[in-house]
C-alpha cells in the first residue's frame, strides 16, 4: 500500500469530526474512513470494534489508537485485502493520527485537515455542548449497520444531504447514527437488573388487561440484548391485543428511560387472573 494516500481529520473530542467525516470523504473522493477503531466504507463497517463500546474512557482511548494487537491486525488484514488508494483517519491530534498509522503499518498522513476547516465555530460549539450535556456521539454509519455492534445503546438516525457536482445526482444522502456510549466521565455505567425488572413491572402495569408481571429475564451478550417478560392477564380485552401493546410499550419506554437498544422483547401470557374469587388456572 505504498501508493496509499492518508488524510487525517483533526479535532478535539466532541467537536463533530464523525458528523463531518462523510461529507469530507465525499469531497476528497475517499471511500474508506477509520473512526474510533472501526474501518468504514459507505454504510458498512468492514472491520474493527468501536471505542464507544468500551466501559471506561481510558479503554476507549486505547481502542481508538489500536493498542490491542489483535484489533490492529484485523484492520491491517482488511486493508491489505481491499487495497484502498485513499483513507481518511479521524483523530484528536496529529500525534494520535501518526500513532494509528504506525500501529496499522501505514504511511504517515500526507495531509492534516483541522475540524475548523470543515465546520463553522457555531457548529463546533453546538457539538461540544451536546457532547457535554447529553453524552451523545455520532458514528458515520446508518442505524441498521451498527445495531448489532452497539447492543445496549440508544441509537437514533441522523440524515444529512450534501450537494454533488453532477447535475444528474444533485444530492448525496449520508446517514449517521447517534449513540450514547457505555462509558461516561464518571466511569463505568450500569443499571442493576432489579431496577430493570421494576421498570418493566411498572410499564406493564399501565397496559389495560395486564394484572401483574411474574418474571423479567434480561439476556445480553456482545451482539444482543433481549428481554423475556411473563405476565398475568385479565379478560377485560382480547389477550393478543394486550400482549402486543405490552410488548410495544415495554420496548419503547425501556429504550427511552434507560438509553438501551433492545433487540427483542418477548412477552408471554403465563396465567389468567379471573375475577369474583375464581382461581387462576394452574401453570
Amino acid at each position: 500500500m505504498s501508493s496509499l494516500e492518508i488524510y487525517a481529520l483533526i479535532g478535539a473530542s466532541g467537536t463533530g469530526k464523525s458528523h463531518h467525516a462523510p461529507a469530507l470523504a465525499h469531497q476528497l473522493n475517499i471511500d474508506y474512513i477509520i473512526d474510533d477503531g472501526i474501518l468504514i466504507r459507505g454504510h458498512q463497517a468492514l472491520a474493527g470494534r468501536s471505542a464507544k463500546r468500551e466501559r471506561t474512557r481510558f479503554g476507549a482511548v486505547k481502542r481508538a489508537i489500536f493498542s490491542d494487537p489483535e484489533h490492529a491486525r484485523e484492520i491491517r488484514e482488511k486493508l491489505a485485502e481491499i487495497q484502498p488508494d485513499k483513507l481518511l483517519i479521524l483523530a484528536t491530534s496529529q500525534r494520535m493520527a501518526e500513532t494509528i498509522c504506525h500501529r496499522l503499518g501505514l504511511p504517515s498522513p500526507g495531509r492534516y485537515i483541522s475540524i475548523q476547516e470543515v465546520a463553522s465555530p457555531e457548529a463546533i460549539e453546538t457539538a461540544l455542548s451536546i457532547r457535554e450535556k447529553e453524552n451523545r456521539h455520532v458514528v458515520p454509519l446508518p442505524t441498521f449497520a451498527i445495531k448489532k455492534d452497539f447492543p445496549g445503546y440508544l441509537i437514533d438516525p441522523l440524515r444529512s444531504f450534501f450537494s454533488r457536482p453532477s447535475p444528474q445526482n444533485p444530492r448525496l444522502e449520508v446517514e449517521r447514527s447517534i449513540v450514547r456510549p457505555i462509558y461516561s466521565s464518571l466511569g463505568n455505567f450500569f443499571i442493576a437488573e432489579n431496577v430493570l425488572t421494576e421498570l418493566v413491572e411498572h410499564i406493564a402495569s399501565t397496559v389495560p388487561g395486564v394484572y401483574k408481571t411474574t418474571k423479567v429475564e434480561v439476556l445480553s451478550n456482545t451482539h444482543k440484548v433481549i428481554l423475556n417478560v411473563e405476565l398475568v392477564l385479565t379478560l377485560e380485552r382480547e389477550l393478543l391485543q394486550t400482549l402486543k401493546q405490552a410488548q410495544q410499550e415495554i420496548k419503547s419506554r425501556m429504550e427511552f428511560l434507560t438509553g438501551f437498544y433492545l433487540d427483542k422483547v418477548n412477552v408471554t401470557a403465563r396465567k389468567l387472573h379471573l375475577e369474583s374469587g375464581k382461581k387462576e388456572p394452574p401453570d
